[in-house]
């Protein structure tokens, strides 16, 4: 579970390609669904009115009867949204290229994607043990432009010996969001070590989300078949924890039992607790693809809507 030195890796590609090819084949399927009407295609004109967004103003049509129509479009929403994403070490596990960090940061931009074709506004918080990049919800493409930037940038730097408080970020998060948002967090929700097993902090954090209006969707980024179940061959092993850089050696049949035990525990413990405070929880398996996560998004959306 070592840290892993990127230098010299090649790019990443273009996380807008990606959200595009992730939420347009997504969409392929919706007329299959119940959430078909998740779409910003034109139905039709209504009469203008005061007030009205002066960008939807069809002028063709104008010129030829000299009347102002506005074009609707489908689910015509003002969602506003924000993406917390935990960039702590651990988050680097398990490979330069495919690790939970990368998983959520290709989710997050696919959601902020969908977002944009619906005309909603969204921003972004990164945090480790606190907030370190700050931005408010806005539905330009300059600003979606902008978010996938600090992204791409992101990936290429990976924090070596950062430290996570999951508290601490997400009560200053509760703390800039001055607009009631859906607030998504993308975490594996592991602690460091001096923190392991305080959820009562952690919640005190998400009720003063709550308690400050917002909607919250904790989606738990894990590599499901080592940090869940120890999948791991019948062997002595080093293990290095990310964020602390302390080392330990084991032999796994020795640790596995307490290990899954204990971390089965923890996981029950928070999907309790959120169901007690009606937050989404979603277990996201970096190994599982990305239609989960859209398909909880817009399952979430229809509640709001």
């Amino acid at each position: 579970m070592q840290a892993v030195n990127y230098e010299n890796e090649t790019s990443y590609g273009n996380l807008e390609l990606l959200a595009r090819q992730v939420v347009e084949g997504f969409i392929t399927g919706l007329h299959k669904s119940p959430f078909h009407g998740f779409s910003v295609e034109f139905a039709e004109h209504r009469q203008y009115n005061n007030g009205d967004n002066v960008k939807n103003i069809d002028w063709k049509l104008y010129a030829k009867t000299d009347k102002l129509y506005s074009k609707r479009f489908e689910e015509e929403t003002n969602l506003r949204c924000q993406f917390v994403i935990d960039v702590s070490s651990s988050m680097y596990f398990p490979e330069p290229k495919n690790n939970k960090l990368v998983f959520s940061i290709q989710a997050a931009v696919s959601l902020m994607y969908l977002l944009k074709k619906q005309r909603d506004a969204f921003g972004l918080s990164l945090f480790t043990d606190e907030i370190l990049f700050n931005s408010p919800a806005k539905s330009t493409t300059v600003h979606q432009k902008y978010l996938f930037t600090q992204l791409e940038e992101l990936l290429q730097k990976p924090k070596v010996n950062a430290q996570t408080n999951l508290s601490e970020a997400l009560h200053q998060v509760a703390e800039l969001i001055h607009k009631r948002s859906l607030v998504i967090i993308f975490s594996d929700l592991f602690n460091t070590q001096a923190n392991i097993g305080k959820t009562d902090q952690f919640f005190d954090a998400l009720q003063h989300l709550k308690f400050n209006k917002h909607e919250v969707v904790v989606f738990n980024v894990v590599d499901k078949t080592k940090e869940v179940d120890f999948n791991f061959e019948n062997r002595p092993y080093q293990f290095i924890d990310m964020e602390t850089g302390e080392a330990i050696k084991v032999h796994t049949n020795q640790v596995k039992e307490n290990y899954i035990t204990a971390v089965s525990t923890y996981r029950q413990e928070i999907a309790l607790k959120c169901a007690q405070y009606k937050i989404d929880l979603i277990d996201a398996d970096m190994n599982g693809g990305f239609h989960s996560i859209l398909q909880s998004y817009l399952i979430k959306r229809q509640k709001l809507g």
